[in-house]
């Protein structure tokens, strides 16, 4: 697999609303990895508009305790919402 660059985590913009980190590409597009394909070990953001990916440099635990973190305050969310309806 080619890379076009290899570029930090630090160096992408996140858009918290859909949770995707977005970085330029030279074709005038964006390339974009979404934190869910960091936790799961993806390391490669691609550019919807043209063939190029760069190689995302980061730390994989920080984004897999992030989800997690996530998914137990959701499911904690939920039972109480079952608990309020009894």
């Amino acid at each position: 697999m080619a890379f076009h660059d290899e570029v930090e985590i630090e160096d992408f913009e996140l858009d918290e609303e859909e949770g995707i980190y977005y970085y330029p590409c030279p074709c005038g597009d964006r390339f974009q990895i979404s934190k869910e394909e960091l936790a799961a070990g993806e390391e490669v953001a691609t550019c919807p508009s043209c063939s190029l990916i760069v190689k995302v440099i980061y730390d994989q635990e920080k984004y897999q305790a992030e989800i997690e973190e996530v998914s137990t305050d959701d499911d904690t969310k939920k039972l109480c919402e079952a608990l309020k309806a009894l």
